[in-house]
């Protein structure tokens, strides 16, 4: 079970220096030196990723756990959506839910990443969290360097156009647009569902202007 979490949070689609003079651009390393410092996969709420980031990084200053807690990555990019009346840009991570940690564990350092607000567990099971292997770290690593510096969303739609739904648990449902909210890269749309109007709120990749 935790080796098949583990992999979700690696896989295709929510970190540590690279290997030297093999990845000398990247920020992170896939190993170090000490073989007790491993890479983790911690759970957090959805949307909480960046303010646990945060929350760590700014503990392991206040608290010297340099010697414990090496770096945490959370994988994202900037996703600029255009609309008629602008454009936002928005920071969208990969892996929603997960951060990635580079650690050695002990209880000091374990505590207190698992205490952390915004924390709900980590990949694992048994009385230690389940470390990342090198090669499942590199794929996020390949993930994070392989995309452009930004991707860029056109709106073609705008509120009061009727538009249909292409994928999701709405797929091939018609509604109405009342709002478009491009720094969230989400949009309300008004669908008819079991004969009621019912409001619903996608992901504007999702949603396609009716011809």
């Amino acid at each position: 079970m935790a080796e098949e979490e583990a992999s979700a949070a690696t896989a295709g689609t929510e970190g540590a220096e690279a290997v030297p003079d093999e990845r000398e651009s990247s920020a992170y390393q896939v190993r170090v030196e000490d073989p007790n410092v491993r890479w983790y996969v911690v759970h957090t709420l959805t949307g909480h990723e960046q303010k646990v980031k945060a929350a760590v990084d700014r503990a392991v200053d206040e608290r010297n756990l340099g010697g414990l807690i090496y770096n945490l990555l959370v994988p994202a990019e900037d996703v600029t959506t255009r609309t008629k009346k602008g454009k936002s840009v928005r920071r969208k991570v990969f892996f929603p839910g997960y951060v990635l940690v580079q650690m050695k564990v002990s209880e000091e350092s374990w505590g207190f990443v698992r205490r952390t607000a915004g924390v709900t567990g980590f990949v694992g099971s048994g009385a230690t969290p389940t470390p990342l292997s090198d090669e499942e770290v590199q794929i996020v690593l390949d993930q994070v360097e392989g995309r452009k510096p930004q991707l860029e969303v056109e709106v073609d739609f705008e509120e009061s156009d009727v538009v249909n739904i292409t994928s999701g648990p709405f797929a091939n449902f018609s509604g109405v647009v009342e709002e478009v909210y491009p720094d969230r890269g989400k949009c309300k749309v008004m669908v008819t569902v079991f004969g009621r109007a019912t409001a619903v709120e996608l992901d504007i990749s999702e949603v396609e202007k009716a011809r």
